[in-house]
């Protein structure tokens, strides 16, 4: 199967000419090296750039390995530039070079040097990436295919689809497998010998049980509310181990910088300000989430909203969990008072969407309750409810798109417009 990942190609392309260093972060076996040395490459060629002005130098490979040593690498780059046309320089796993942040600074002021690399180490995928190229650095975040992605190559029966893609998530590689063991296998065997033994690696973190459950933790409660501290009392009443609040944060930390798991923070709607009381996870993979479970765990409600959260920050968006106060006067004409939940409160710019992820609306009872929290905002920005049941998108009597899950997938409703 051949994903072609025109998305981050797109991408690819309009940095070219930016002045900046390229690096192409994501988590690991989501197809970063893939992009880089196959699609962009060919995509090059195919827009008349020589093969010899085309310079890759895979890190990893152990053919390479003199390569790893920076004077060595810049002597070997310096000697394929032969003239003072458009050089594109590739290097994957570039962290396995000493000293590499000056490597590739050296190629910042070379006007003919086009420079793309990867890496997959807890620093070079840190957030503040960027910041190690003197602010010259250009940031293009890869995730594992999304459902648009892996249907448009899979077909078939779309609610089939979709509950293979909720079971075993994105990973390219993943979708090569027809058989269901040899899919969980590989997830199972991939989390265990390449995610968690990075994260403890990279990070030099001695207690690989107390992470192991901490990431078993995560992915149980999935999209629900939790904080440090309730996670240190699960250790201590459930599988009895002592973990300090600060150690939980320090290796939820480690997690989030390999991008195995995004945080959404709670979001005062109308106060608009972030409330520090409780955060949710979601992961990057519902593949690799379903395997730290052994494939037990899976409940629809939980996968589709994490589906939608993976689709959201896949199109630019930052993505919060927003709250709401609502008033209402009961009985005795007493004010009652109660918080509402906003699932996905979602910008980009100047743009705002509050989204609500809704599995089913069999009845009008579920409906209003769904809508509730939306009706308590009034700002003025769009307002949408992703149904799982709802195969036609439109507006509701209160202004509020109600899309259909595959139209939201898909890109064709009117929230990406």
């Amino acid at each position: 199967m051949l994903f072609e990942r025109k998305y981050y190609l797109d991408q690819l392309l309009w940095a070219d000419g930016n002045g900046m260093i390229k690096v192409i972060t994501g988590i690991r076996r989501c197809g970063k090296s893939y992009l880089l040395f196959n699609l962009f490459r060919e995509k090059l060629l195919a827009r008349g750039v020589s093969s010899d002005h085309i310079i890759q130098v895979n890190l990893e490979d152990r053919r390479n390995k003199k390569f790893r040593d920076p004077d060595c690498l810049l002597q070997y780059i310096d000697s394929q530039m032969k003239d003072s046309c458009k050089y594109y320089i590739m290097l994957d796993e570039v962290q396995l070079v000493k000293e590499f942040e000056d490597v590739l600074n050296s190629y910042l002021g070379i006007p003919n040097a086009e420079v793309y690399v990867t890496g997959s180490n807890a620093k070079f995928l840190s957030k503040d990436v960027i910041t190690e190229f003197r602010g010259r650095g250009w940031e293009i975040r890869i995730h594992p295919l999304s459902f648009s992605e892996y249907y448009e190559v899979v077909g078939g029966e779309k609610a089939e689809a979709l509950e293979l893609y909720y079971k075993y998530g994105g990973l390219p590689a993943v979708a090569q497998f027809e058989r269901v063991e040899d899919r969980q296998n590989y997830l199972r065997e991939i989390y265990e010998t390449v995610y968690l033994k990075d994260v403890l690696e990279r990070n030099n973190l001695k207690n690989a049980e107390g992470m192991r459950e901490l990431v078993r933790i995560l992915a149980s409660g999935m999209g629900s509310g939790t904080n440090v501290r309730r996670i240190a009392n699960t250790f201590n009443t459930v599988v009895a181990m002592d973990i300090a609040p600060a150690t939980i944060g320090r290796y939820i930390k480690c997690l989030e910088d390999a991008f195995f798991i995004n945080e959404a923070l709670r979001y005062d709607v109308k106060g608009r300000k972030y409330i520090g009381t409780e955060t949710k996870y979601y992961f990057e993979d519902m593949g690799i989430r379903n395997a730290v479970l052994d494939f037990r765990q899976l409940e629809p409600t939980h996968a589709m909203e994490n589906v939608i959260y993976n689709e959201l920050c896949r199109n630019g968006f930052s993505v919060d969990v927003g709250l709401v106060e609502s008033f209402k006067r009961g009985t005795g004409g007493r004010v009652l008072r109660r918080n509402l939940e906003i699932d996905f409160v979602v910008n980009r710019h100047d743009e705002r969407l509050y989204i609500q992820s809704a599995y089913a609306l069999p009845t009008m009872e579920k409906v209003a309750q769904e809508q509730a929290s939306l009706l308590q905002v009034d700002d003025g920005f769009r307002k949408i409810i992703v149904a799982g049941d709802r195969y036609s998108s439109g507006y509701n009597e209160n202004g509020i798109l109600m899309v259909s899950l595959y139209d939201f997938l898909l890109g064709r409703a009117d929230i990406w417009k």
